[in-house]
Order: structure tokens, then sequence, then C-alpha cells
């Protein structure tokens, strides 16, 4: 065998940091990232420096950080983030940029230009997001349309993505859901015990304070339903203090029986998913969403909207409700919670979910996606690779 092997040099641009940090594209990177380090891939991630301080290290299971400053204001964070982001990767001269999510996809055209192969995974039409105004809804919609055209990989991580970019732009793209891990269920309950929680009586929502994951509507379906012991659990935050937010607080504090957590990770949220009676996820728009895979991943039973998003998952009919439709939701509620899962059913869902693609299946398609973006349209791959030395067994 030779002393020497080629490492595959990539940097990966649009989110804010990992572990432990808020958002689906940061959980998606957070599994990804280590994976593709163990298939050869020499990776280095971008992160946001206001969300990754220093006191968190340089690298994590062997992915290194850039931190990059960008503006902590809803609006420009991110376009911001991803300008210099493209700025710091044209010096760096990666083999491939990749580029998460269709806002950083908006400086595809900037990246090309500077010589970078990119590679970009559109995680979901956020344009359609209730939150943006009709200027942001113009930049992500730029953001898809040029990501898409201009970049030399197309990744998406679900059949009805898929569709969008055949159908608005009439082209090709890989598709690679996001992997399953199936997770060890603790025992512990230390969580519910700070929170006032009872193990298999509250229901549990994970997501971000913003108006499309529609907590409203879940925390009035929950009055409704009147599940006597029951608690609703809302877990997450908002990055940005906003009148939404504000809005859930309120209403959560109004409501008997809401309990809000605030943004929680590691065993804490372990614990809240293993002891939970229901998992709900009203949203209005996702792309493939992690919260409700590591629901099912935990075993649980599950509520969602019926947006094609969570079709995709193709889960029975009971476990949908019609998007918006409060009192089907709080049915939903009252009916789950008359018939609690027994141990033999949840056990049963994770062994379905097992049957998934996991996240090492989607590391090696990822790579091949990166092989593919550096081909030249003759010969063989090239590869601007530095050597190291072998690893030993």
């Amino acid at each position: 065998m030779s002393a020497e092997h080629l490492v595959l040099r990539v940097m990966m641009l649009g989110l804010r940091g990992f572990p432990n940090v808020q958002g689906g594209v940061e959980t998606h990177a957070e599994q990804l990232c280590p994976r593709l380090k163990e298939l050869g891939c020499d990776i280095e991630v971008i992160v946001r420096s206001s969300y990754m301080p220093p006191d968190r290290g340089d690298e994590w299971h062997g992915v290194r950080y850039m931190r990059v400053w960008c503006p902590k204001i809803s609006g420009l964070e991110t376009i911001v983030h991803s300008f210099l982001g493209v700025l710091v990767a044209a010096w760096q001269r990666p083999d491939v940029l990749h580029i998460q999510a269709i806002g950083p996809a908006l400086m595809v055209p900037l990246a090309r230009l500077l010589g970078l192969h990119v590679v970009v995974t559109h995680h979901g039409p956020d344009y359609e997001r209730e939150k943006w105004g009709a200027l942001a809804r113009l930049a992500l919609q730029a953001g898809e349309a040029w990501g898409m055209r201009f970049s030399n990989g197309r990744i998406v991580i679900s059949r009805t993505i898929r569709k969008l970019v055949r159908e608005k732009y009439g082209l090709s793209s890989v598709l690679i859901p996001n992997g399953i891990a199936l997770p060890e269920v603790p025992s512990s309950t230390s969580a519910l015990q700070k929170f006032g929680l009872a193990p298999g009586r509250y229901v549990l929502m994970v997501g971000r304070l913003v108006p499309e994951k529609r907590h409203m509507d879940l925390i009035q379906a929950f009055a409704d339903a009147r599940l006597d012991g029951w608690k609703l659990v809302l877990v997450g935050s908002t990055e940005h203090a906003d009148a939404y937010a504000a809005m859930v607080a309120a209403r959560a504090e109004a409501t008997n029986g809401v309990v809000m957590t605030g943004f929680q990770c590691g065993l804490a949220l372990q614990e809240l998913y293993a002891h939970a009676g229901l998992f709900v996820l009203p949203s209005s728009h996702e792309g493939l969403p992690i919260a409700l895979m590591e629901a099912l991943s935990f075993g649980l039973p599950v509520v969602a909207s019926d947006i094609p998003a969570h079709l995709e998952i193709r889960l029975d009919d009971v476990h949908y409700f019609h998007l918006g439709d409060v009192s089907a939701l709080a049915e939903r509620l009252a009916s789950f919670a008359r018939n609690p899962w027994p141990s033999e059913l949840r056990e049963k869902t994770r062994s379905w979910l097992a049957e998934r693609e996991d996240w090492s299946s989607v590391a090696e398609r990822t790579f091949g996606c990166y092989r593919r973006a550096i081909e030249p349209r003759r010969g063989g791959p090239h590869v601007r690779s530095r050597t190291v030395p072998p690893r030993t067994a």
C-alpha cells in the first residue's frame, strides 16, 4: 500500500454551527460532517462566530471550525455570513464548497466566478415560510434559482423538492433524504422532574419559535381537547426576539398545562422525547422535518399536518390532520391520549424507521456528489488534495 493517500478538501457553508445549535440544517450537518470525515474528507465548516464562541473549541469529531463574523440581525445574518464565507472559501481553495439551503445559495454565482466547485443542498422552499416579507422572499427565490442553475451539484432532501426543481427549472437533482440514527432510549427522568412532567402524560413539540411551526394552533387544540392530567411541552426558542415569540409565550402562560422549556439538547432533549405520550408537528412548511423523524426514532406516536413534507414519510392516515384545522387536531390529541401506545408498538415503530436510509449512507452518497462535481468533462476526477499519512488500525 502507498504511504500516503489523497484527501478531498471540503468547506461547508450555510449553517450557524454544531453540535447543540438549534435548527434542522444544523442537525443535518452535525450528523453528516463526522461521517464525511471518516470517508476521507478534510472538512471545515464555516460557522457563525456569535453561535460558536471560542470556548467551544476549534474542532469536533475531527471536523474543524472556521469562525466568521456576521451581524445577529434577522434578514441580514444569513446573507452577510454567506458573502463573507464565500470570500473565505475563495482564499482557502477547497476542492468543494458545500452550501446548505437556498438562502446562502444566493452566493453561488459569486463562488463560481471565484473559481470554486459548488454543491448545494436544497432543504426546502424557505420563501414559503410565513415570517418573511416580500424582499426576503425575492432574495430566497433568487437563491433557489441561482443555486440550482449555477452549482456543480444539486442535492435535495425529499421527493417533493426534487419535483419542484425539475418542474421549475428543468433540472435533475440527487435525492438524498435526511438519515436515521436510532438513539439509545434513556430511562432517566431528570428533565421531566425539572419541568414538572409525568412520563407518558404530555404532548411534545420540538421546533423554533417561528410562525410556520403553528404553535398557536397546537396550544388552542390542546386547550380544546381537555386532556385530564396531561401537559403540552413546547421545546425551542428564537434567535431574534420578535412579536410571534412573544405571542406564543403569552398564550402559553394563559393556557393551563402548557410548559415552555426553551432550547434543549443532549440528554435533556432525549429524556423529553423518550417519555412523551405523543409528538405533534402542526407546521405549514417543512423540508423533511428532522424533529418528526427524531420523535419516530424514539418510538413515539406522532400527529402532523398534511403538508407534502409530512405526507412523504408515509404514515397511516390517523397520524395526519388537515393543516390549520384546530378541531381536527384536538380530536387527534384526544384519541391518542385515550389510547396510549404500549412499548411493543413503540419498538415496532423504531424497527420500521430503521429500514430507512441511515446517516452513513447519506454521507457516502454526498461524497459521491462531491467527486462528480469536481470531475472534469474529460478524463478522470481531478482533486486538488493534500497528502496525509494513512490511518492506523
